[in-house]
């Protein structure tokens, strides 16, 4: 079983836009790609989980999700980096189904699919509903300051395991804590 950093897309890994359906609007933030060549270079498994609530809504379709990760992946190849896995919550949340984000639908497809150690594993994310999977699926979380980070720190005080101004900073905060990598804040 493997130890992974779980990811959340938007806010976290690539800039937040408002229901992105479009591949032209996507955007790394910055330190992205190097977060991720890090975590797999040190051990870890990197998987991205996004509620993209517009599916349900019916404001764009889960072709348009796919070409949107498409381009998201095409700019981490630029940075020379990778992800074991994308999976998508393409439901409203009136919707009630068991992988929207804080439930753990998505991270149990993918310790299933990627044979994972949850115990071992992170959650990296923007929003308070991230760092309640983490604590949900029992992992640990990190709040990132980067997309709605700033706003939700009030609501996520005492969920996350840590607090960092991005995704980089948290990757290597991980590493650290964990006794990996030569990268440590």
């Amino acid at each position: 079983m493997k130890p992974c950093l779980f990811f959340d897309r938007d806010g976290t890994l690539i800039e937040e836009r408002n229901y992105l359906s479009d591949p032209a609007g996507v955007a790394l933030i910055p330190g992205a790609a190097e977060a991720l060549r890090l975590a797999r270079e040190n051990g870890y498994l990197a998987v991205v989980l996004t509620n993209q609530s517009g599916v349900g809504r019916g404001y764009f379709t889960l072709d348009d999700v796919h070409r949107v990760n498409g381009r998201m992946l095409e700019l981490l190849a630029a940075g020379g980096a990778a992800v074991d896995g994308i999976f998508v919550c393409p439901h409203a949340p009136e919707d009630g189904c068991g992988c929207r984000k804080p439930r753990t639908g998505l991270v149990e497809e993918a310790r299933r699919k990627l044979d994972l150690d949850l115990r071992r594993s992170w959650m990296i994310g923007d929003k308070a509903a991230d760092l309640e999977l983490a604590r949900n699926a029992g992992m640990r979380g990190v709040l990132v300051l980067t997309g709605y980070g700033a706003g939700a720190a009030a609501e996520s005080a005492g969920l996350a395991e840590f607090v960092a101004p991005g995704v980089l900073e948290a990757v290597q905060r991980i590493l650290g804590a964990e006794g990996k990598g030569s990268d440590r804040v």
